[in-house]
């Protein structure tokens, strides 16, 4: 007769279990260090616990989990939408070894579109004969990452930076939409480049009336939300009615528009099944990693796909790896009411998704027609960007397309991903150097590395410099971009906290760049390596990657070097200086603290030798004796 198997768990631990109710709730395993292992949720605690106690998991990776369990907790709650909540929350926080764990990703970013205000009667007229209206009467259509409120109108949200972008150019090339800052607006007095160009209607100096800006924001709004054909009806009506009263100008403006739209859609693919807002879900397990690729469709347009890469895999199965991503991503990003997924999935889960978020949800795990081709296309991307993972783990591209997917850039190709940094060294004010680092194709290109003299500012105003180096940088890159001949780097990182990072967004505005590009490393509490934080000039919240980040290796990488090549700069012109400086020392008077105040002050021996007599004066220190000495002994 066979003997029954040993339980390698205490007794008080086997009646724990045994006396669990049947109701719903979450549960959390620890191990002998009292350190979490796993959590999970249960509609029925004392089925789901038990099941892990009762039978052989054998060396698989909840076999290894079981085997280290000493204690348990639940907890019980009403229903499985609340174990589904509490379930995600105690995973983020405690981040459980044995829980495949999805990184706690930036928000997603939206197309947005502010509501105009009620239009008041202006006196001033422009030269057409109609009246100026004010930034607030007239929608903009930008780019934003954030909470949304009910003030103005969102759409979303998208994939990445690249299908926001992508959508407003489209509503610039249909709808001429205006896309300029209020301040900017205000203050026109004549079109723009992008009016010359036909990618606005100008409305700032009324070169179209309020109201049919307005119909036009209408039916950009219609046409995002899906509603193409009844968007090209309206604008082929319009065009009749003009055509009829003998309006063949503005006929001719709706014809464009109706072209222009029409080239839009045959380019974009639209969808003709009828499906509006659809997630595509595909997973692929692959070597202990596994990537879910997540591709969207909002307004029957395929917007893209986002691939995410779990930790804690091991030898976890595709579907508990898309059931994880599932529980974990819809409880704070919107669902959208049809998801199509690469394998079937718990009913449960989705009955729990359905009475958190209040969205009737259906998931088909076996699609047809326009649908297979979608989930067929995110498939196939899971499968490359899984290999392209394996490829690069623990290489230098690794690191790129970390810093890539952590800050949610949008480069035209990974391998072209080009990084500036700039740092600021001096010694007390005395010789100002600015260094800028170029990283790009995955390496630090040495040969492009540049330094700046930092003159005409008050000494030790790193503020000041860091203003001078990215003018001096960026002011003739700007204007060879809005000719079309140059390209800005994909990012610009400021060794420096928020007031560093205000001054590097005062010169972007002032360039007319994109503020998402800038980016300061603050250092950590204590300035201990690997507690840095990302600032950003567009508004975001500060990011921290966490030390063993591969993206803040990188970071911390560029970082560093753009530190070393300002300080073997700033010493070298500091020496120069000093040699220049050594007649300050045979001066009688003159001590080691006068001449550190004097070098300080004029920010080198040639300020101090440029100097009258009055300035030397101004010094701490510096009789007017002793400043005549001075200014005589130098020349």
């Amino acid at each position: 007769m066979q003997e029954e198997p040993v339980s390698r768990h205490s007794p008080e631990l086997l009646q724990q279990v045994a006396a669990l109710p049947a109701l719903p709730g979450v549960y959390r395993y620890f191990d002998s260090q009292d350190q979490v292992l796993y959590v999970g949720k249960a509609i029925s605690l004392k089925k789901r616990v038990a099941s892990y106690f009762q039978k052989d998991h054998g060396g698989t990776r909840i076999g290894h989990m079981v085997s280290k369990i000493v204690r348990l907790e639940t907890t019980v709650v009403r229903s499985e939408a609340e174990a589904l909540l509490l379930e995600n929350n105690l995973i983020k926080s405690l981040k459980p070894k044995y829980n495949i764990l999805f990184r706690d990703d930036k928000s997603y970013p939206y197309l947005k579109l502010t509501r105009a205000l009620p239009v008041k009667t202006k006196d001033d007229v422009t030269t057409a004969g109609v009246a100026t209206p004010s930034a607030t009467q007239v929608p903009r259509v930008v780019y934003y990452r954030g909470a949304v409120d009910k003030r103005h109108d969102y759409f979303g949200p998208y994939p990445s930076v690249w299908a926001v972008r992508e959508a407003i150019q489209l509503l610039q090339k249909v709808f001429r939409l205006r896309t300029c800052e209020d301040t900017v607006f205000s203050n026109r007095t004549r079109p723009c480049l992008l009016f010359q160009i036909k990618r606005c209607s100008a409305p700032c100096v009324g070169h179209i009336s309020v109201a049919d800006y307005q119909r036009d924001v209408d039916s950009a709004m219609r046409l995002l939300r899906g509603q193409t054909q009844e968007v090209m009806t309206s604008i082929e009506q319009r065009m009749m009615a003009h055509a009829e009263r003998l309006e063949f100008e503005q006929a001719a403006e709706l014809r464009n528009q109706m072209s222009a739209l029409s080239k839009v859609l045959h380019s974009q693919a639209m969808d003709t099944v009828g499906d509006q807002d659809v997630d595509i879900l595909a997973v692929k397990v692959q070597g202990g990693k596994a990537c879910v690729n997540l591709a969207m469709v909002r307004g029957g347009r395929h917007l893209g796909d986002r691939p995410y890469f779990p930790v804690h895999v091991d030898d976890a199965e595709p579907v508990e790896v898309l059931e994880a991503f599932l529980s974990q991503h819809y409880l704070e990003v919107p669902v959208p009411p049809a998801l199509i997924t690469s394998h079937a999935v718990d009913k449960e889960l989705i009955h729990a998704l359905i009475e958190q978020t209040g969205v009737k949800i259906s998931a088909v795990h076996n699609p047809r027609e326009q649908r297979r081709v979608w989930l067929e296309m995110a498939q196939q991307n899971a499968d490359i960007q899984l290999a392209r993972l394996l490829a690069e783990e623990g290489s230098q591209q690794a690191r790129t397309r970390a810093l890539v997917d952590a800050l949610d850039l949008a480069p035209e190709d990974i391998d072209s991903f080009r990084m500036e940094c700039f740092d600021i060294s001096h010694t007390a004010g005395e010789s100002t150097q600015a260094s800028c680092v170029v990283f790009h194709h995955h390496k630090m290109q040495s040969s492009e590395y540049r330094r700046y003299n930092i003159e005409g500012i008050t000494p030790g105003d790193d503020y000041a410099a860091m203003r001078q180096v990215l003018t001096r940088r960026y002011s003739k890159l700007a204007e060879a971009v809005r000719a079309g001949e140059g390209k800005l780097p994909d990012l610009v990182l400021i060794d420096g906290g928020k007031g560093q990072v205000s001054m590097a967004r005062e010169v972007f505005e002032s360039l007319g760049l994109d503020l998402s590009r800038i980016v300061g490393v603050e250092k950590g509490e204590g300035r201990k390596v690997g507690l840095e934080e990302l600032v950003f000039a567009d508004g975001r919240e500060k990011v921290y990657l966490g030390r063993d980040s591969a993206a803040l290796m990188l970071v911390a990488q560029v970082r560093d070097e753009a530190h070393r090549f300002a300080i073997t700069g700033m010493r070298a012109a500091r020496a120069k200086v000093r040699v220049g400086g050594s007649k300050l020392e045979e001066i009688a008077g003159v001590g080691p603290k006068k001449r550190a105040k004097l070098l300080q002050r004029f920010g080198g021996a040639r300020g101090v030798a440029d100097a009258s007599v009055q300035d030397l004066m101004s010094v701490d220190g510096i009789s007017a004796e002793l400043a005549q000495t001075i200014y005589q002994a130098l020349r």
